[in-house]
């Protein structure tokens, strides 16, 4: 019989992934980076930003773990809408109840699950480096950087349809600044009070995608602290959709980050052999 896979296509806010219930082993521990790069690739395969595989906890107190990986195939600590789809996808499929802990590279990470909505704790945020003066091709100019359990880079603009995304956000996403590891470039615009929208270039993806959550905290906290916006920030991404960030400022820094938005199931599907 003709060896079949079962795979859900979703979206978090326009960033899309494939997510694969892998609790039976069927993508060994080596193999996730290469089914990523297989079935990632528009037009010949599936197509998505990345591949999630959920599997058993390793821990008492998680309802489940993730493996998360890039459409390049490199395995990435934390992905905010990615983390928002695996918790739907965990809910739907009854892994977990409507509030669930799961594990990440990047420390485990609690959901609460309402209709079509999610909102995911995020890991503490560190590393953060303010008025970073770097010099590319298009210039010098001054950008800021936090690790929102990815490391991003966040850049002022007062125009974003002026911004091209893929050449501006590589030159920084390599800069020596910011190696070995590299950075996610967020592009922003500050809107009012309360209100911002942003364009991100995604390592990993090597392109800009249409939202990114751990971006979109990235950006909400630098314009906290760099503008005076005020929690909860609204991010307009890419995509059209809303995210919203909440957090709480003070002496001690950020804590209480919350990350907020649709996850919505595009479609369910079946991997046949000559895929796999």
């Amino acid at each position: 019989m003709e060896k079949r896979l079962s795979f859900y296509k979703m979206s978090g806010s326009g960033n899309d992934f494939i997510v694969i219930d892998n609790r039976s082993g069927l993508v060994g521990d080596n193999e996730g980076s290469a089914w990523a790069r297989r079935l990632c690739r528009r037009k010949v395969s599936v197509g998505a930003d990345g591949l999630i595989l959920i599997e058993p906890p390793s821990m008492s107190d998680a309802d489940f773990k993730w493996r998360f990986y890039n459409a390049d195939g490199s395995e990435a600590e934390m992905c905010g809408n990615g983390g928002r789809c695996a918790a739907r996808f965990a809910y739907v499929n009854r892994i977990a109840g409507p509030e669930m802990t799961f594990e990440t590279i990047a420390g485990l990470i609690r959901a609460e699950v309402t209709d079509h909505r999610v909102k995911l704790e995020m890991v503490p945020s560190r590393d953060l480096r303010m008025d970073i003066k770097v010099l590319t091709n298009q210039g010098k100019y001054v950008v800021h950087f936090i690790n929102t359990g990815v490391p991003h880079v966040v850049r002022f603009v007062p125009d974003l349809d002026k911004v091209n995304v893929p050449e501006w956000g590589r030159s920084i996403r390599f800069h020596t600044e910011f190696q070995p590891a590299g950075t996610n470039v967020n592009f922003v615009r500050v809107l009012d009070k309360q209100n911002i929208s942003i364009r991100t270039y995604e390592r990993g993806v090597e392109d800009e995608t249409l939202a990114c959550g751990t971006g979109s905290v990235a950006a909400a906290i630098i314009a906290s602290l760099k503008h005076g916006i005020v929690p909860p920030v609204h991010v307009q991404t890419r995509g059209g959709e809303i995210l919203d960030v909440y957090f709480k400022s003070g002496p001690e820094g950020i804590s209480h980050v919350f990350l907020e938005g649709e996850a919505k199931i595009v479609y369910e599907g079946l991997l046949r052999e000559e895929e796999l």
